[in-house]
């Protein structure tokens, strides 16, 4: 079972849409044992670090990512989700984080913000679809794309700044290979 993270926010639809297309069951929850007995959990993209956190906190679904990542249990974390997953993000005034990677989210500096729209992420090769003003910086990255992280793994947690699910077969295809690791 794939659990998708409700944390109020996000593209909590169109990722249970992909998965749904790639063949897999999934459940939208912020319950900590269903997350906590998940075989892949996705933590979704799109809102606020610090509603986003709350939100988590609050529900206790932030310690049970927290054990999830400790007991090197698969997890995917989609644009808000990468950028939760680091220490601390500089959005909504500072916010302290999951802390499952190194690193922290700051504002994007350079061209247009927010960044909308599709990038090659190198060194794949592949175009993927960004919407995104914050980016994270961490010594974890794994992939970039126009100078910005675009991919970070560390144990079970992979992490990507672009929307898989909004990127057409490209992004299918990345979801299936992701969810083929369990």
């Amino acid at each position: 079972m794939v659990a998708v993270v409700d944390y109020g926010a996000g593209n909590t639809r169109s990722v249970r849409a992909a998965l749904t297309h790639v063949n897999r069951t999934s459940v939208l929850t912020s319950d900590p044992d269903t997350l906590l007995n998940a075989d892949f959990v996705v933590l979704p993209g799109v809102g606020s670090a610090r509603s986003a956190m709350a939100h988590l906190e609050v529900s206790g679904a932030a310690n049970a990512l927290r054990r999830r990542f400790a007991e090197g249990r698969a997890t995917l974390g989609i644009c808000l989700g990468l950028q939760l997953a680091v220490e601390r993000s500089d959005e909504d005034g500072g916010v302290a984080c999951l802390g499952l990677l190194d690193g922290d989210v700051t504002r994007l500096g350079d061209g247009r913000v927010p960044r909308l729209g599709w990038s090659v992420v190198e060194p794949w090769g592949e175009a993927y679809y960004f919407a995104h003003s914050y980016a994270v910086r961490t010594p974890d990255a794994t992939a970039y794309a126009d100078g910005a992280v675009a991919a970070a793994q560390r144990g079970a947690f992979i992490g990507v700044q672009f929307h898989p699910e909004k990127s057409g077969p490209a992004g299918l295809a990345y979801l299936d290979r992701c969810l083929s690791l369990v």
